[in-house]
């Protein structure tokens, strides 16, 4: 009888647990984040997201993509008042910067988006608990809420998308008032007389053509022999040209020792090519040297859960970590740290959660720089050809020949196209252009269906367009044949 009784409570508590307990418990509501929730919800499944802040969308929507893409826009507006009105034979009375009205519309922007991600958790009826969520094992999240008060929430699945943080090295630390990360440059008060970058990267690059625009002197302090120096090599020799004629002073091959804030300025030393030490003064100097992996408090050990030596949760094919039931995605395992990477792994991991067999290319997965004119690639650069001594070709076409560039001012740039030397196959697309991040995507669609660079060539593409650049470089890496240059 006793067997019995004990029996009967084990199955009414396994009931109980398995009435609470969430299919899937998602740690971070960035983009990849809720988009794994949301998936996993339309999917059928108990969904649940664990959020440390008082709004949703991390990073990207708070402090990272959709801010710097608000004053990357605004200061473009006020840069073609300043610069090309009157060259269109538009007159208007000499313009001027509102920061505290751009930077409010920035915060709307801003808000707007995070709403937008909170109708879609309530429309998809996914729970969110507000606070920060640590394992206490593989199936349990402790979560500690913004009152300070603890809770427990059970899941079959777990996945892990805490994004990054901005990285640093030592003697670049940020005090978040004149030493600074993304996350003060996308909140000043003030538009810096000169604003120091270190770091040639996309953050530097996007962050510093902002405050360039809208008139202050910008200097940038790279280690790498040239800007952009992941991309291809041809965009960063390109690029540097087009922010030399912009009026940006670029200090490559400069090695940092320190930064400091002297109270109204800021003095960056450095070491130059020559190995002679420089002192470079800015009113701002803002650090854009990368970003890590950021898993601090999620007690990974409690569940087991395995990291490599730069912090990042270490996944298989399928995005699981060695603990089966726990998933990790986005900025916090291997690969590109971007916001639509996230999304596609949050798919993903949730469809693979779900049964199905989920598809994802990570050497398609494009990257865009939202300076103007904007820069795309995606597949391999020219480097990594070589390195992996793979026979290529390659073709470009400058942005300056085409009608439209001309008809719109917007003549810097170039499209480059690196195809198999046998197969004629298109490995990589690099390009330099108004509005790349949208063209970009021809190239993404060509290649995951594995196009040829005559098949690109072929193509009719509209007169005028950009796009013209696209099939101009294809012909030019096909047989050497464009036919406008």
């Amino acid at each position: 009888m006793n067997q019995l009784l004990k029996s009967i409570v084990d199955v009414c508590y396994l009931c109980i647990k398995f009435d609470t307990m969430y299919d899937v418990i998602v740690i971070g509501s960035g983009p990849g984040g809720y988009v794994a929730a949301i998936r996993s919800a339309q999917l059928g499944m108990k969904t649940a997201i664990v959020e440390k802040y008082s709004t949703l969308g991390g990073t990207c929507l708070n402090v990272g993509c959709i801010p710097s893409k608000a004053l990357l826009d605004s200061s473009e507006h006020y840069h073609n008042a300043t610069h090309t009105f009157e060259k269109h034979g538009i007159e208007v009375n000499a313009p001027k910067v509102n920061l505290k009205q751009m930077m409010a519309r920035k915060d709307e922007v801003i808000s707007q988006t995070c709403d937008g991600v909170k109708f879609l958790m309530d429309k998809n009826k996914i729970d969110v608990h507000h606070g920060i969520g640590s394992f206490l094992d593989k199936n349990t999240v402790e979560v500690l809420g913004l009152d300070k008060k603890k809770s427990q929430i059970k899941g079959k699945n777990i996945i892990i998308a805490t994004g990054s943080k901005p990285n640093y090295f030592p003697g670049m630390v940020p005090d978040k008032k004149r030493i600074i990360t993304s996350t003060e440059a996308l909140k000043l008060k003030e538009i810096p007389g000169k604003m120091l970058v270190i770091g040639a990267g996309v953050i530097g690059l996007e962050l510093g053509s902002v405050y360039k625009r809208l008139g202050s002197q910008v200097e940038v302090i790279e280690f790498a022999k040239t800007i952009l120096p992941t991309m291809d090599i041809s965009i960063g020799k390109e690029y540097g040209k087009v922010l030399k004629k912009e009026g940006f002073k670029l200090h490559m091959e400069h090695r940092v020792q320190s930064v400091k804030n002297m109270g109204k300025k800021v003095i960056v030393t450095a070491l130059n090519k020559k190995g002679e030490e420089v002192k470079i003064e800015g009113d701002y100097c803002l650090v854009a040297v990368g970003r890590k992996a950021f898993t601090e408090g999620l007690n990974l050990k409690s569940a087991g859960i395995s990291s490599n030596d730069r912090g990042q949760i270490v996944v298989n094919e399928h995005l699981q970590s060695n603990i089966p039931n726990v998933y990790a995605i986005g900025d916090v395992v291997r690969g590109a740290m971007l916001a639509h990477k996230a999304e596609e792994e949050g798919v993903y991991a949730a469809e693979f959660i779900a049964g199905q067999k989920p598809h994802i290319n990570h050497n398609l997965i494009p990257g865009v720089v939202y300076t103007w004119p904007e820069i795309a690639a995606v597949g391999k650069t020219e480097q990594e050809l070589i390195a992996d001594n793979i026979e290529f070709k390659s073709g470009s076409f400058p942005i300056r020949a085409l009608g439209r560039a001309r008809a719109s001012m917007d003549i810097n740039g170039m499209v480059k196209i690196l195809a198999d030397k046998t197969t004629d196959e298109i490995l990589g697309v690099h390009m330099i252009a108004p509005r790349a991040a949208d063209l970009i995507m021809e190239a993404v669609t060509a290649m995951e269906y594995r196009a040829s660079a005559e098949d690109l060539a072929r193509i009719c593409h509209p007169h005028p367009t950009y796009t013209e650049a696209i099939k101009e470089a294809a012909l030019s890496a096909t047989e050497d044949r464009p036919l406008h240059i």
